[in-house]
C-alpha cells in the first residue's frame, strides 16, 4: 500500500482507465495501480508531506483568465449538474434516452471542442431537457451510451467552492467547472442562490466558454 499525499484534479478523465478519481485512489490504495497512472499527476507536487487533502486548482485558467469561483458537485454526486438540450430534441424519445443512460455528444455553440459522456438524470419528454452528470470517458467503453452528436449547454447547477466573487442572483459570474478537462473559463447568469451547510447551492444559465477574453470588460 502507498501513502498517497497526491490527489488527482477530480476531473474524472477516464485516462488512467477507472471510472472516477475517487475509484483510481481506491485502487491505488490497495496497490493494483500506482499514482503515476494519472496524466495529472506531477511529481513535484507528490514531494510534498503535508499536501492539502483535496484537489488543488490554479487561480487562473489555462489562458490566464481568472474566476469567481469553482463549481463543485452537489454532495454525494459524481460531478457537477449539467442541463443540456440535444439539436433534435426528439432525438430524446427516438432514442429513448431516460434516467439512468449514459450519452455522448459535443456543447457546439459554446465553444468546447471535446465530447462529454453524460448519465442522465432527468429525460424531459415535452421539452427534450437533459439533466445531466458528465462523467468520464471510460464509460463509453463499459456502457452501452447514446450518441446525441451535439447539444445546446443550458446550465450547470453544484456547489460553488473557492469563492473569490460571492454569486448574486441575476448577475453574470465565470466560474470553473470541476470537471473541465481543458481547464477553461466559463461564463454564465445566476438563476438561482442557495445557502446550505454544505456551502452556495448555485444554478447557472446562458453558458458561454471564454476564450481570451475577460469578463469584467464584456
Amino acid at each position: 500500500m502507498q501513502s498517497v499525499h497526491w490527489l488527482p484534479p477530480g476531473k474524472n478523465c477516464g485516462m488512467c482507465g477507472e471510472d472516477s478519481c475517487k475509484s483510481f485512489l481506491r485502487v491505488v490504495n490497495i496497490g493494483q495501480k500506482s499514482i503515476s497512472d494519472c496524466p495529472y499527476y506531477s511529481k513535484e507536487k507528490a514531494k510534498c508531506d503535508n499536501c492539502p487533502e483535496e484537489a488543488i486548482y490554479p487561480d487562473h485558467d489555462v489562458l490566464g483568465n481568472p474566476y469567481d469561483f469553482i463549481l463543485s458537485p452537489l454532495p454525494g454526486e459524481p460531478s457537477a449538474r449539467k442541463i443540456v438540450l440535444p439539436f433534435r430534441p426528439d432525438m430524446v424519445d427516438k432514442m429513448d434516452i431516460k434516467k439512468g443512460d449514459y450519452v455522448l455528444g459535443r456543447p457546439m455553440g459554446a465553444g468546447c471542442p471535446i465530447p462529454h459522456v453524460l448519465q442522465v438524470i432527468e429525460a424531459e419528454e415535452v421539452t427534450g431537457l437533459l439533466y445531466t452528470w458528465v462523467v468520464g470517458p471510460q464509460y463509453s467503453r463499459n456502457e452501452m451510451v447514446k450518441d446525441v452528436i451535439a447539444y445546446h449547454m443550458i446550465g450547470f447547477e453544484g456547489i460553488a467552492e473557492k469563492v473569490r466573487r460571492e454569486p448574486k442572483f441575476g448577475y453574470r459570474v465565470s466560474f470553473m467547472p470541476g470537471f473541465c478537462m481543458m481547464s477553461l473559463n466559463h461564463t454564465g447568469l445566476v438563476n438561482m442562490v442557495l445557502e446550505k451547510e454544505c456551502g452556495l447551492h448555485v444554478r447557472l444559465e446562458d453558458i458561454v466558454i471564454l476564450a481570451g477574453h475577460n469578463l469584467r470588460n464584456c
